[in-house]
């Protein structure tokens, strides 16, 4: 209870340290920059100064209009003709939608699956797949208790009782 305590005070005391650093140590002013020689002193701007200011970038810019010489039109013109055909079909010109279309057709011309297979075709192998089986081996603990009930093997027996009533 003293150690929670303990702690306790600890903290608050650390705490009160910390704010009495941060309200000790003020801010430092920003260096003052010197004004460079040819250069005017920053006035204050007013209220009316800005809003004319606001006023001036309101206004549109007045439009550009290139010059244009003869023959820049004139290819400015075919160049507007558009190269790509807007008529174009794919269907008219691809050979995979006729090529679906048939075998969509014949596809109810042919008989299915069900109609096609018959009992006498199926091969059937029993024990096709018995060498991909994974054979069970005993485990350790199994081999030990089928040596234990076996009289033959007393010396496996003894050897195995010394082995798991360890002295030391």
């Amino acid at each position: 209870m003293e150690e929670l305590n303990f702690k306790v005070i600890f903290w608050i005391i650390v705490g009160i340290i910390y704010v009495i650093s941060k309200m000790r140590s003020k801010p430092a002013p920003p260096p003052a920059v010197p004004p460079e020689p040819g250069s005017e002193p920053e006035k204050a701007l007013t209220f009316e100064d800005l809003l004319r200011e606001i006023q001036r970038n309101k206004l549109p810019a007045p439009p550009i209009r290139p010059v244009v010489a003869n023959e820049e039109v004139e290819d400015l013109e075919e160049e507007s003709k558009s190269i790509e055909q807007v008529d174009y079909s794919y269907r008219d010109h691809d050979k995979i939608y006729e090529t679906y279309e048939k075998a969509k057709q014949e596809a109810f011309l042919r008989p299915s699956m069900e109609e096609t297979m018959k009992l006498e075709n199926t091969i059937v192998r029993y024990g096709q797949f018995k060498s991909y089986a994974v054979e069970e081996q005993p485990s350790l603990v199994a081999q030990y208790a089928q040596d234990l009930r076996n009289p033959g093997s007393f010396k496996k027996a003894f050897i195995l009782s010394e082995i798991l009533n360890r002295r030391f």
